[in-house]
């Protein structure tokens, strides 16, 4: 997936928003001030960090090789996925969907209906 396309992917989910907080070259998508995935500008192929669920994301880094524990993250909550082709789109928009509802769930009721209603 090109760039363009994964922050596009990125945008329409409700409440996701793009900030800098590090550097000017690494992506931070954000939920209710939560971060569900970050992209860093610079690779070739681009890499994605995504907040997986530890089961599935053992089951995922068994399955693709370019799906490896979170670079600089939670090794255990977070997988980097290498965008380098060798997953499906469909697989790789359902493992950032998986990302994102982890975080959203995990707001505060009210943050979520805010988020929901806007």
């Amino acid at each position: 997936m090109k760039l363009d396309a994964l922050r596009k992917y990125f945008a329409a989910k409700a409440g996701s928003e793009e900030t800098f907080p590090f550097d000017e070259t690494t992506l931070v998508l954000k939920v209710g001030n939560k971060m569900y995935g970050l992209v860093g500008l610079e690779g070739d192929p681009l890499r994605v960090n995504l907040k997986c669920d530890p089961d599935l994301a053992e089951l995922l880094r068994a399955r693709y090789e370019s799906v490896i524990p979170g670079y600089h993250m939670n090794k255990r909550h977070w997988n980097s996925v290498i965008l380098d082709g060798s997953i499906p789109r469909k697989e790789l928009r359902e493992m950032i969907d998986h990302s994102y509802d982890l975080v959203f769930r995990s707001l505060r009721k009210a943050d979520r209906e805010r988020i929901i209603n806007d």
